[in-house]
């Protein structure tokens, strides 16, 4: 049998040909790698830095992390779409650029989908409904009852305009018929700055950046957006208990890399950035941080952001919130 036929039948039965490589195998970087987060700090740098220094010496090249903020992560995102495909610079990606600014944007200066090509759905994760402990409320009906007594006078705040934090904040007043004022701030950290110092009272965040605010008693986490209460906070409930069906709003994080990326490339970072995730060190982390570990497939992902990218779609329109 010559081996024209050995490599047919080996393929249809799906065997490995001794001598040839499998397409994890085929790429080696041979300069530092770059990983480029689209906002400041928050829990987007910790999962790059995890990710980092687990993938880094089994590519044996330097991962470098980059901060590269601004636009509601358009930025970031859109320096690595527009770098070159050849495996050296990869985006730690989020909901914001990926799937809500497209309809957000009336101009954007990438297409997510046309630009981009995903490696792996890292982490997803519900947010937390935080108010100042202040504010005299337990309860999602107890804070409804509150804003409505004082239409369009109490703040929340969010991490920019156009973020999972402020759509979700507007997908609960839509669902609540309430009227609240919108905060925009630059990130995480300024939000639960003001947030703690009852400059504003209320706000939709990812638990890994408040959890430390709650166990010391400065923020009050009244409930989540996830479909199933927290294990490490019981009591709090979900917003679907408190009396809103099909309220859900989940946070995500994701490795991507240019479009037109060769596929052996991208083989290559999704077992290695599967297998980081999957060590019980950086598992232990994450869900500490309430992050439920995912490491898909490229294609799950793909599948992923299209379901998202027509959720927030919907929500974007409903609310009528446009940025410039």
């Amino acid at each position: 049998m010559n081996m024209r036929c050995v490599a047919i039948l080996a393929a249809a039965l799906g065997i490995p040909i001794s001598g040839q490589a499998s397409d994890a195998e085929k790429w080696i970087p041979t300069k530092p790698i770059r990983l480029v987060v689209p906002v400041a700090g928050t829990t987007n740098d910790v999962i790059a830095r995890e990710v980092a220094a687990k993938i880094s010496p089994a590519l044996g090249q330097p991962v470098v992390v980059e901060n590269k903020p601004g636009a509601g992560g358009n930025i970031g995102a859109d320096a690595v779409a527009k770098a070159p495909a050849d495996g050296y610079t990869l985006l730690v990606g989020y909901n914001g650029p990926i799937a809500i600014n497209r309809s957000l944007f009336k101009k954007m200066p990438f297409d997510p989908e046309k630009d981009l090509a995903p490696i792996s759905l890292a982490v997803t994760t519900p947010q937390y409904l935080v108010v100042n402990p202040s504010l005299p409320v337990n309860t999602v009906a107890e804070l409804v009852a509150l804003v409505k007594k004082a239409p369009g006078t109490m703040s929340y705040g969010s991490i920019g305009p156009g973020s999972a934090s402020h759509l979700t904040m507007e997908m609960f007043k839509s669902a609540a018929h309430v009227d609240m004022v919108h905060v925009p701030y630059r990130g995480s950290g300024a939000v639960i700055t003001d947030l703690v110092a009852g400059n504003i009272k209320a706000a939709f965040l990812v638990p890994g950046n408040v959890q430390q605010f709650v166990k010391d008693g400065r923020l009050k986490v009244i409930a989540t957006t996830g479909t199933r209460r927290f294990a490490s906070a019981p009591t709090v409930p979900t917003l679907i208990e408190s009396g809103y069906p099909n309220f859900v709003a989940t946070s995500w994080i994701g490795f991507l890399a240019p479009a037109q990326t060769p596929k052996n490339i991208i083989v290559r970072y999704n077992a290695e950035i599967r297998k980081a995730l999957n060590m019980p060190d950086v598992q232990e982390k994450l869900r500490a941080m309430e992050f439920e570990v995912v490491a898909s497939s490229p294609e799950q992902f793909r599948d992923w952001i299209k379901a998202d990218t027509a959720r927030w779609a919907k929500v974007i329109r409903d609310a009528n919130v446009s940025v410039e």
